[in-house]
């Protein structure tokens, strides 16, 4: 991997660890960050299957009270460097994506660090506060959000300065049980994350769009750009239903449209 490349990849890696806590432009997003270091590196199509597979297992990842959703920032970018450095090129996506549970369970243990050195650094802020002194506060704030971007930063470099060979011969070492299982485990935990999105959103409103799509989705000819046309049209249709409610009845809306519809019959 060139020096460019390598500095690249560095900087979305920092990226994407500030936006694990920020949300602003999603860098964090498996999708996001392995299609931009698929893009520094030059391996656009396999990153972008990696981190659209991924993105399907992280749908299912929220921080719910005090528990921690695995990391997904530290998954995406670890997976896809580890990809690269494979030489495998589409057929390395599966071994990847087995590799990024583990990477995003361990990347707990480093939010973790990362939380608690950002604890001494909210009571400096309160100190500068206190004083009145902005510029102290905003110089912690930078601070803390710095300790984050080092959390992807710092396992990132360590995987980047390890040989590309080493990483392809230990991946070409595995046994074919092993690597066949973590496919096929992979692809269960893609199921079991889309699952829990749908679990999540289950109502009885929305289990009518869901078998309409899974049918749809059944149909070969019907591409993604039209799955996504439909997609987009039933959202608009609702969305008028919503604003509008049905064309019979002036009783009291519920705010679900098609509540008001069957109530209206």
């Amino acid at each position: 991997m060139e020096l460019y490349q390598i500095i690249l990849v560095v900087i979305v890696a920092f990226l994407a660890g500030v936006e694990g806590v920020l949300d602003e432009f999603q860098f964090h997003q498996p999708l996001v960050a392995c299609t931009l270091i698929g893009l520094a590196t030059g391996h656009t199509t396999e990153c972008i299957i990696l981190g659209g597979t991924l993105q399907m297992i992280a749908l299912g990842w929220a921080n719910i009270g005090a528990a921690v959703a695995p990391d997904a920032a530290l998954a995406s970018v670890a997976s896809a460097i580890i990809l690269v450095l494979s030489g495998q090129g589409v057929k390395g996506v599966d071994t990847a994506i087995a590799l990024a549970i583990p990477l995003a369970i361990a990347g707990l243990f480093l939010t973790i660090v990362a939380r608690t050195l950002s604890v001494p650094i909210v009571h400096a802020m309160d100190k500068q506060a206190e004083k009145g002194n902005i510029k102290g506060v905003e110089m912690y704030h930078y601070l803390g959000i710095l300790v984050q971007g080092l959390r992807i930063v710092i396992p990132a470099i360590c995987l980047l300065f390890i040989p590309a060979e080493a990483v392809k011969n230990l991946l070409e070492s595995m046994p074919a049980w092993l690597t066949e299982g973590m496919s096929v485990g992979g692809g269960m935990v893609v199921a079991v994350g889309y699952a829990m999105v749908i679990n999540m959103m289950a109502t009885r409103e929305v289990w009518p769009f869901f078998a309409i799509g899974f049918v749809l989705a059944a149909i070969p000819q019907l591409t993604l750009m039209g799955l996504g046309a439909i997609a987009l049209s039933l959202a608009l249709i609702y969305l008028y239903l919503l604003d509008n409610g049905s064309s019979k009845g002036s009783g009291p809306k519920s705010g679900d449209p098609l509540d008001d519809i069957l109530n209206d019959y």
